[in-house]
Parts: structure tokens; sequence; C-alpha cells
């Protein structure tokens, strides 16, 4: 159920990315492209970026761990536009997907998805049962 809701709210995200021109970030749906398309689209995208941060950007922070320190954890700025960066490359064979012009865009992007995803996060996280005294 969490990666459920973790692929609809990276979707969401996504979607809200693509509706500020200046970051050049475009989602290019499904053929016809109507809105029943755009919508799955932006699942799928959501869903294979949610993989892609799980695996590739796991293994990424392990190893840049040492930059992490240096940098006072502002590279994790650009990993994550890597991690957006390579999900626009893995889904645009298909004829569909994640189109970045820019990677410092693509990095201001993920930028953004990582605070809606952070508030999303925050707003849909289980609470936790507090123990009456009696």
């Amino acid at each position: 159920m969490r990666f459920v809701i973790r692929v609809v709210v990276n979707a969401f995200a996504i979607w809200v990315v693509t509706l500020i021109p200046a970051l050049q970030v475009v989602v290019t749906a499904f053929a016809p492209g109507e809105t029943l398309q755009l919508v799955l689209t932006l699942l799928a995208i959501g869903a294979i970026f949610a993989v892609v941060n799980t695996i590739v950007g796991t293994v990424v922070k392990i190893v840049a761990f040492p930059l992490y320190i240096l940098t006072f954890g502002l590279i994790g700025f650009v990993i994550n536009g890597f991690l957006l960066w390579l999900t626009a490359v893995i889904t645009q064979p298909f004829g569909w997907g994640l189109t970045i012009g820019n990677f410092w865009w693509g990095v201001l992007a993920a930028l953004l998805i990582s605070i809606i995803n952070g508030i999303f996060g925050f707003i849909l996280r289980p609470q936790s049962k507090k123990s009456r005294r009696d």
C-alpha cells in the first residue's frame, strides 16, 4: 500500500512540476494523449521514478556518502536531479514519458518534487497509536 501511495504522490508532484514552464520538464502522454492517458502516463512515470529512487538512488547515495559529508548534504540535490534525469532516459525510448530540457532545471524540478513528497509524506504518514494510561 505504501508503494501505491508513493507512486500517486510522485505522479502528482511530477504533474505539478510540469505546470511550471520555466523548468522545461514535459510529459508526453500515451497515444492518443487525452486526459486518461496523461494520468496513466504520470502514474507510470511515478512508478518508474519510485523504483529508480529506491534501487539506484540507494546505491548512489551509499557510494556518494563522502560527498554528502564534504558538501554538507548539498550533493543530494544533484543526485535527485540525476535520478529524475535517469527516469526521463528510461521512459523516452517507449515514445512516452518524461523530457527534461536542461540538467540543472531538472535538479530544481527534483527539489520541488522532494518538497511535495515531503509535505504529502508528513500528511499521509501512519499515526502511531498512543497508549492510554488510566
